[in-house]
């Protein structure tokens, strides 16, 4: 829901209140996960601690809100600069972008939380103020600075749900929202033929209420006809690779890839493991005997993903391909998500927390794009091998983030598309953007081929 706020409309300006509150709500109910003694967990290298997520959050919100647009005095300049922006170092140099350095101790997590809950106080006040303020600061019109704060905050709550299935089951606390678990048998993945036509790339400026900087403008491109399978590739079916000897086989390999894996030591996907012999999968809550899940998405780097399409005589789809499979149909008409013009709803995907885990492919098949592919959003985001890059036109609109997405055009950061079941569905819009690294291999995303 956009926040289109103006100080004669106390009606938006309660929905945007309880927009936040529920978005605190859920990034709380995630932090619950975590004991506290745990809080200093590192469970990805490439990731700060839990605790810097605790500051992280709200230092963004104020920063945004009420240092940069309001100019409100800091009570805590320290926090604002310690928490103020997180690390993405290249997995394969360390090197990074910039970022605040790391303290030799965090601050402890009574401190963070009542830093956490002034900033919460501010923001919620902030909500009318902003309304008042005369500036020619696009992100100061129409909520789109409140907006952007929240999707944010949504963006975290899936780095912090990734970085919790990290972390070893007797050091998690069991969430009071269980997970749906689903385990029935996958339908046959079918090869649907997409002829050639045109795919709409990012957006118009003028068209959404907010849009991050890597979304405009608007690109029209016409893409080559493509075959591209209707299902994602299974636990299952991955498992016939790695058993074939597709890790050990330097030929599935692209060249910088095979040196990744051999660096890593890496076997197999990153939550499977081994006990007495026999495969297990690692789910947030749960370890489930790889037989058991072999119907849900397999989660891989993109690097494991080309290799698999390789083995299979097939490759990766590119962002356009994606979006003509997606966004069109035989009717040669452009829809809002794959299943047309409704607002997303639990029968379309299993995106926005609703299950907390993966369900067998195909499970929503009311998600079907027009031309029969299946689960483009949900269940995990998809992989693409376009390297992220602006559009023609780009500008770093965003003045107080300038950097959001251009320290990541560097030709090592890849596209994904859709969304995975920890992604809130105000993010399913369809110019949004994802990206990784191809060496990266703790998101939630899948993969489909395509020929």
């Amino acid at each position: 829901m956009a926040l289109a706020l103006t100080r004669r409309d106390p009606g938006r300006i309660e929905a945007a209140r309880e927009q936040f509150l529920s978005a605190w709500a859920r990034t709380d109910r995630i932090f619950e996960i975590i004991p506290a003694e745990e809080i200093e967990r590192q469970p990805i290298v490439w990731r700060h601690p839990f605790i810097f997520y605790v500051g992280h959050l709200p230092a963004f919100s104020w920063n945004q809100i009420c240092g940069s647009l309001l100019k409100w005095k800091s009570f805590n300049p320290y926090f604002d600069e310690l928490f103020c922006r997180g690390i993405d170092p290249d997995v394969d140099t360390g090197e990074c972008h910039w970022h605040p350095e790391v303290p030799q101790a965090w601050p402890n997590l009574a401190d963070t939380l009542e830093y956490r809950d002034r900033v919460r106080g501010a923001v919620l006040e902030s909500l009318e103020t902003i309304g008042r303020l005369r500036s020619n600061d696009l992100m100061a019109q129409n909520g789109r600075v409140f907006q952007m704060v929240l999707e944010h905050e949504y963006m975290h709550q899936e780095t912090l749900t990734y970085m919790l299935q990290q972390v070893p089951l007797v050091r998690k606390r069991r969430s009071r929202f269980m997970p749906v678990y689903s385990f029935q048998p996958a339908p046959a993945s079918q090869t649907i033929a997409i002829p050639a036509g045109k795919a709409r790339l990012g957006a118009d400026i003028s068209e959404l209420p907010f849009g991050w900087d890597n979304e405009f403008n608007e690109l029209v491109v016409e893409v080559p006809g493509f075959k591209i399978d209707s299902l994602p590739v299974t636990n299952g079916a991955f498992y016939e690779f790695m058993e074939s000897g597709g890790y050990e086989d330097e030929r599935c390999w692209q060249c910088e890839d095979w040196l990744w894996k051999n660096l890593e030591g890496k076997k197999s996907p990153t939550c499977w493991f081994q006990n007495d012999g026999a495969w297990f999968f690692r789910s947030m809550f749960d370890s489930f005997p790889l037989e058991r899940v072999r119907s849900w998405p397999v989660s891989v780097s993109l690097a494991e993903a080309r290799a698999y399409a390789r083995w299979s005589g097939k490759r990766l789809p590119t962002e356009a391909e994606f979006h003509r499979a997606a966004y069109y149909g035989p009717d040669g008409r452009e829809a809002d998500y794959p299943w047309g013009n409704a607002d997303p709803g639990a029968r379309h995907g299993n995106f926005d927390f609703v299950c907390w885990s993966p369900l067998p492919v195909g499970s929503r098949p009311a998600g079907a794009s027009g031309w029969g592919v299946l689960e483009l959003v949900g269940n995990g985001w998809e992989l693409t091998d376009t390297p992220f890059k602006p559009f023609p036109g780009f500008t770093a609109y965003i003045e107080s983030y300038a950097d959001y997405s251009r320290d990541f055009f560097d030709g090592k950061h890849f596209v994904l598309k859709g969304a995975s079941w920890a992604t809130d569905a105000n993010l399913l819009r369809a110019s949004f953007r994802n990206w990784y690294q191809a060496h990266y291999s703790y998101v939630f995303a899948k993969f489909r081929c395509v020929s």
